[in-house]
C-alpha cells in the first residue's frame, strides 16, 4: 500500500522522538510506501482532483541522513492508498483550509486518516465539552467577569488559550488573585478571543498523562509528562519529563468510553490528556508520545496504529 503523510517539513523532524517517523518506521518495515508533502504542497482547479506535490521516500535506518527522496512531482489525492493528516498544530486558518482539500479529496475517492471533518469538529480544548462527566470544572468564555466569578468560586484556577499548543500561554492565578486581570486581558483581548478556564488540579504533580487511543481502543500505557522545578506545565515542549506507566482503572474507564465514539466518527487516533481523574484535551490533530512509551515499555504504540490503518483500509 502506498500511504502518503502529509506532515510538517522532514528536516524538521527529530526522529529518536517523532511519532509521525514512528508511523512511517513501521510501515515501511511491513513493506509498504511512503510518500510525503506538507499542506501547502496541495491544490485544487476545477475540472481537476485534489493533487499534491509530493516526493517518495525511503528511511534508511541512519541516525543523521535518515531518508532518501526521489523527485517531488504532483500526484492526485486519490491516487495514494492512504493519506495520513500528520500536520502539527496550531488550527490555524491554514489548517482548516487543508481540511476542505482533504474532505474534497474524500469525495473523490481518497482515504484520509483522520478525517478531515473530525478534524474541524473536533478542536483540541473544546472537544471536552460533550464528554464534562469526565472533566474537572471548566469556564469557556470572552467575559473578564466570568474569569473573576470562576476564580472566586474554585481559588486556584488556570487559563489558556483556545489555539494554544505545547503549553503556551498558559497561566496559573492563585486564591490571592494576583495578576488575573492583567492575565485575563491579555488572553482575551479585551473580550475580542475566547479563553477556557480550568479549576487547578494539584494532582498535575504525578503528570498530565496522554491516554492515547487507536481503533478506539486504549494503548495499555500512558506517558506522564511531569512539571519540573517551578513550573506548572507538564507539556514536553515545555520541558516536562515524561514518565510511561500503565494506564489506572480511571485512564482505562475514560479511554473505553471516549475511544470508541472519536472512532466512530474518524479519528483513528487521538490523545486523551488526564490529569488525575479528569480529562482535560482531547488531541487529534497530530497526537504524539509513541516512542517514548516505547521506548519505556516495549509497547509498540506504532505497530498497533498501522494494524489500526490496514484494518480500517480493509
Amino acid at each position: 500500500m502506498h500511504i502518503l503523510f502529509v506532515a510538517d517539513p522532514l528536516a524538521c523532524f527529530k526522529i529518536y522522538k517523532d511519532t509521525t517517523f514512528a508511523m512511517m518506521r513501521e510501515a515501511q518495515r511491513r513493506g509498504h510506501t511512503l510518500s510525503t508533502c506538507e499542506p501547502k504542497d496541495m491544490r485544487w482547479q476545477t475540472g481537476d482532483k485534489v493533487a499534491a506535490t509530493a516526493q517518495r521516500i525511503v528511511l534508511t535506518g541512519d541516525a543523521t541522513d535518515w531518508y532518501t527522496a526521489e523527485p517531488a512531482q504532483s500526484q492526485q489525492l486519490c491516487d495514494f492508498d492512504a493519506i495520513v493528516m500528520r500536520k502539527d498544530p496550531p488550527f490555524d486558518s491554514e489548517f482548516f483550509y487543508s481540511t476542505h482539500l482533504l474532505e474534497q479529496a474524500e469525495r473523490e475517492g481518497a482515504r484520509v486518516f483522520n478525517k478531515p471533518r473530525a478534524l474541524r469538529d473536533h478542536p483540541e480544548k473544546l472537544a471536552i465539552l460533550e464528554f464534562a462527566k469526565f472533566s474537572g470544572p471548566t469556564l469557556v468564555t470572552r467575559s473578564a467577569a466570568d474569569i473573576k466569578r470562576f476564580h472566586a468560586e474554585h481559588k486556584d484556577i488556570i487559563l489558556k488559550p483556545l489555539d494554544g499548543m505545547g503549553g503556551m500561554g498558559i497561566f496559573r492565578v492563585k486564591e490571592d488573585g494576583l495578576n488575573l486581570g492583567s492575565i485575563t486581558e491579555t488572553l482575551n483581548k479585551d473580550g475580542a478571543q475566547s479563553v477556557m478556564v480550568q479549576k487547578f488540579l494539584p494532582e498535575i504533580t504525578r503528570g498530565d498523562k496522554r491516554v492515547l487511543v487507536i481503533g478506539g481502543k486504549p494503548v495499555p500505557f500512558s506517558l506522564a509528562r511531569i512539571p519540573q522545578g517551578s513550573e506548572v506545565r507538564g507539556n514536553l515542549a515545555a520541558g516536562g519529563l515524561g514518565v510511561a506507566q500503565k494506564l489506572s482503572a480511571r485512564d482505562q474507564e475514560i479511554g473505553d468510553a471516549l475511544g470508541p465514539v472519536l472512532a466512530a466518527r474518524g479519528l483513528l487516533l487521538a490523545g486523551i490528556d488526564v490529569i488525575g481523574d479528569y480529562v482535560t484535551e482531547i488531541n487529534v490533530t497530530s497526537p504524539t508520545c509513541f516512542q517514548e512509551i516505547f521506548d519505556q515499555t516495549g509497547f509498540d504504540v506504532a505497530a498497533m496504529f498501522v494494524d489500526a490503518l490496514e484494518a480500517a483500509l480493509k
